[in-house]
This record gives structure tokens, sequence and C-alpha cells, in this order.
């Protein structure tokens, strides 16, 4: 567990002591409309791609996996787009995603849309993949084998000037939703197409991908298939955990799901004073830096959550009924009668998911009436929150082949 702490610890000192910026080149921007437009960044080989599942991957989730090598270079595009906050009464606003083509002959393609984790750089996205690892993994493992690849940044990520939207549900609904129509946009205008659609997601991502496919399906879009690994599908249960039924093994990062969420609902949800109301004095500045990415200590932010977080929260009924507690119970993302095909992977000694949290989907689907099999839990066994994710992965491309 140290281990893990100073290596999250490393990522937080890399963020403000070499912040991210914007990569520059010199390709052109290409308007497909007034509200989509896109830019080439980068080309990468096959051979770079298999560099990322050999040698890359094994050092970031700390686990060695077999993946299907790539066999196709990749061009790399990062999509900016129009979209709106519900939260904010639809207030426009513009966004930015990943858009990844096979480089190949072929004008059709399955898409796989992928959203992404928790970060902890403002650049740590996909349409930035130089900086986000996960990102690497699934360019590398689908779009080096055919598949289009597309990922938006979410609210207050990448190019986006808001502040961070982190677990703002209905702000992840419409970040990806546009992602996808715009990203779908540009390959018309390539004379592209796909033909099959699939989602996936990772930690927080697995929410976004769950929240999307929610989406998706109340406008009747079913896509072939949705996986996770690692969801938080329901916050409230995995807050209560945290705050009442700790593990011995939680992460000690598990403050940042509190700090970013305090801050993000409070702007969101235009409840000044949220994040206040919940941080101890000592330590609410800091938190409020490292939410906005500017320069602070990681060690002046506490791991222990009875020293960050105000004490009356640890009252299961007042934490329940306040303000944050509210929000927090409406972070869920399994709800609703799912009618297309899901996968939510877990890992059994994952140390920021839990077993019931990673498997919620299916027992919530399975406990209507007959049961609603659409939804499979499936375990990696006894791997971490990153292991999941890497583990999982050439799980999913074995299934989505199947389609």
């Amino acid at each position: 567990m140290l281990k893990t702490l100073h290596a999250f610890i490393y990522i937080l000192l890399i963020c403000w002591l070499v912040p991210a910026t914007a990569e520059t080149n010199n390709n052109p921007q290409v308007q497909v409309s007034d509200s989509v437009s896109y830019q080439l960044i980068d080309r990468w080989s096959s051979e770079r791609l298999n560099q990322i599942l050999n040698v890359d991957t094994p050092k970031f989730a700390g686990v060695t996996v077999k993946y299907t090598p790539a066999h196709n270079a990749v061009n790399l595009y990062r999509v900016t787009y129009h979209s709106v906050i519900p939260e904010l009464g639809n207030r426009p606003t513009v966004a930015s995603g990943l858009l990844a083509i096979p480089d190949t002959a072929g004008k059709t393609f399955p898409l796989v849309s992928y959203q992404h984790g928790t970060v902890y750089g403002k650049y740590q996205v996909p349409s930035f993949p130089e900086q986000s690892p996960e990102t690497q993994l699934m360019i590398a493992q689908f779009a080096g084998q055919g598949y289009v690849v597309i990922g938006a940044d979410y609210f207050g990520l990448g190019v986006s000037t808001e502040p961070e939207g982190y677990m703002v549900k209905g702000s992840h609904q419409q970040a990806t939703y546009d992602m996808l129509v715009a990203a779908q946009s540009v390959l018309k205008h390539m004379g592209l197409s796909n033909d099959r659609l699939f989602l996936s997601g990772w930690s927080q991502g697995g929410f976004v991908t769950m929240a999307m496919l929610e989406k998706l399906e109340s406008v009747g879009i079913k896509p072939q298939g949705t996986t996770t690994a690692s969801a938080p599908v329901d916050v409230f249960a995995l807050m209560n955990g945290f705050l009442f039924f700790p593990r011995k093994f939680d992460a000690s990062w598990l403050n940042s799901i509190v700090i970013l969420s305090a801050f993000a609902y409070e702007n969101y949800y235009g409840i000044p004073g949220m994040a206040r109301a919940l941080l101890n004095d000592e330590y609410y500045e800091v938190a409020k830096k490292a939410y906005e990415r500017q320069p602070f200590n990681p060690d002046d932010i506490p791991t222990d959550l009875h020293k960050l977080i105000r004490p009356e929260y640890f009252n299961p009924q007042y934490f329940a009924n306040s303000a944050y507690g509210k929000l927090i119970a409406t972070a869920q993302a399994y709800r609703w009668v799912i009618q297309s095909p899901v996968r939510n992977y877990y890992g059994e000694t994952d140390e920021a998911i839990t077993v019931g949290v990673g498997r919620m989907a299916m027992t919530y689907a399975q406990a209507m009436g007959s049961g609603n099999t659409k939804v499979e839990a499936i375990s990696t066994g006894d791997t971490t929150h990153r292991g999941t994710f890497a583990t999982a992965v050439p799980q999913w491309k074995l299934w989505f082949d199947s389609k």
C-alpha cells in the first residue's frame, strides 16, 4: 500500500512541479461544422503500440498480461466540439476528445468509446494520449487491431475552461454523448463510418460508461457491448464504505475522491460553501488548490479521512441528510432496466472498489423478478485497481470481437 501511495504522491507532484501544457503541432484545424473541428496530433506505429502493450502497460499496472499484438499503425486526432452543461441550465461550453483511427485501407470500423478514470493533471486525458497510460493501452489493444477508439476528456479537462465536473452524472453523460456524435461527424467528413458501437471504461470511467449507456438507451441507441473495470456504479454505497466500514487495504488516495467531488458538486450544482462544510478548516485551502490544479504539497493533505473530513460526517444519518450526501446518493449508474449486454469486471483485492460494488449492477438487475440477464459481473481474480483494468482489457477485446 505504501508503494501505491508513493506512486500517487509522485503523480500529484509531477502535476504541479511540471504543469502539463497543451501540445502544439503544425497540423491545421479542420472544420467539420460550426460546432466540430479536428486536428491530427500524431501517428503511432505498430512498433510503438506493441511497446505500450509489452513494456509500458506492465510498468503502469504492476502486472504482466498477454495482449494481442497490434498489426497496424494508428492516426490520432484531437476533436473539439460544442456541448452544454445540464446542471447549469444547459449553458454552452466547448470540450475535447480523442479520435484514434487505424491506418488501414478500411472504410468501416467497429468503434469503442473509452471513458477514462480519475486523473490528477488537466491534460492526463484521452486527447493528450502521451500523458494518459490508460488511453495508450486502449489505442494499442483496440485501434492497433482495427477498431476506431474515441474518448471524451470530460468537462474541465483537456481544452475545456470549465471547473472539473468530477462524478457529475449529467455532465458526464452530455460530454460523452456529444463526443460520440462529434466523432461520427468527423468520420463521415473523412469518408469513414462505424458499423458497431462498444463502450468501455475504468474506475471513474466505469461509472461514466454506465451513465453514458443509460443516456444512449434513453434515446434508442443500444451498443453491441458495454464493459467496465472497477466501476463505482453507486458512489453512495462506496462512500459509506469508506466512512463507516473501511477495509484494512483501502487505498490511501481515496481522499482525492472526496476532494474532487466536493468542489465539483459545489460548482456544478450551485451550492456555495459545500466543500468548506465537509472539509476541516486546516485542509480546505490545500484541498481547493488540489482541485484547481494549483501548486500544492501532497503531504499537506491527510490520507486519514477522519482528519480530512469534519467529525459530524461520520454519523451515517448526518452524512445521508447533508447536502453533499444527498448529491452523492444521486451518483448511481445502474438503476434502470438495462437493455443491451453489459459486463462489469471487478478485482477481488481492488483497493478502491469493493467486490460488492463491482457486482452491484448485476445484483440489481437479477433482483428484477425472474432476473434481467443482460448484466454480468466477472472477477479478474486477486487484482489491484490498476491490475483489474490491465487484466480486463484483453477480455473486453475478445468479447467485442465475438460480436
